[in-house]
């Protein structure tokens, strides 16, 4: 199946899409560097790896991100659940967002606590969702008042939904990033199987930037410090654990049993089979 997406635009903007697209292991997140979003899920399910967290999404959650780098990935549990993921987006633009409202975002100092979080979809909120399906479906019904009045009451229930003092305090907080702390984004996605091209851009840095940052923090390039990493814990885990090795080499963040295998006995001279024989006896 390839991949489908149907839009509804403002501006020139995307600000309503629904896209439906093949399962996936790992994917960049779909909405610009610039656009604060919110996704229901139709079909199928989905995790979401930002620097410091991994959550997990169904038809019941929604997603609520601010503009941040962050990956959509799936395990294989959530691969068998469908043969697709479905959802429907809401782009959250601060152009159209402040034309909408006669405000200025920047004039709140209100925060959250969070660059994404889950938000339970029930009530009024799966009305929305099916009236924005309804929209994405039937594109002629959407002219721009419409559109219009579908962000405002969407913002209208978010700001409800999540206790903000008014709709400018809800939105202000969607720009304003919780920043990470770079060693803080590395131990917290140590064991993930993200490239190293991949931490960068969960970073927020240049491939070249994210290397040099990373020796003058961890004293070693980020392949080989990595690596050691995961092979310390898959250590602790042959010595402490019954788990079967490939559920070990996968806990650590290798791809395949083979990789893991391969690693582990460069390292340490022996096999992780060999390796936890030999710490029984």
């Amino acid at each position: 199946m390839s991949h489908v997406k149907k839009v509804l635009t403002y501006k020139n903007k995307i600000v309503f899409e629904k896209v439906k697209i093949p399962y996936f292991k790992r994917m960049p997140k779909i909405s610009h560097d610039d656009e604060a979003c919110f996704m229901f899920i139709i079909e199928g399910e989905f995790s979401v790896r930002t620097p410091n967290e991994f959550i997990s999404y169904n038809k019941e959650k929604g997603l609520l991100a601010k503009c941040i780098d962050f990956f959509f990935e799936t395990t294989h549990i959530q691969r068998a659940t469908s043969e697709y993921v479905e959802v429907i987006g809401v782009l959250l633009h601060p152009t159209i967002l402040e034309e909408l409202f006669q405000f200025d975002i920047k004039k709140s100092n209100h925060k959250v606590d969070y660059n994404v979080t889950q938000i339970q979809v029930n009530g009024l909120m799966t009305v929305f969702k099916e009236s924005l399906n309804i929209l994405l479906d039937n594109p002629e019904l959407a002219d721009d008042d419409l559109i219009k009045t579908k962000l405002k009451e969407f913002v209208l229930l978010m700001s409800k939904t999540q206790n903000a003092p008014t709709q400018l305090d809800f939105l202000s907080a969607m720009f304003k990033r919780n920043v990470s702390e770079f060693t803080a984004t590395i131990n917290d996605n140590l064991f993930s199987n993200l490239s190293i091209d991949e931490f960068a851009h969960l970073c927020g840095m240049s491939i070249s930037s994210f290397k040099r940052k990373f020796k003058n923090v961890f004293q070693q390039s980020p392949k080989k410090y990595i690596l050691k990493m995961k092979l310390e814990k898959a250590c602790k885990d042959l010595e402490s654990s019954q788990n079967r090795i490939s559920d070990i080499a996968y806990d650590c963040g290798f791809e395949t049993i083979s990789t893991f295998n391969r690693s582990f006995k460069k390292q340490f001279g022996k096999s992780p089979s060999k390796y936890r024989l030999d710490v029984i006896a």
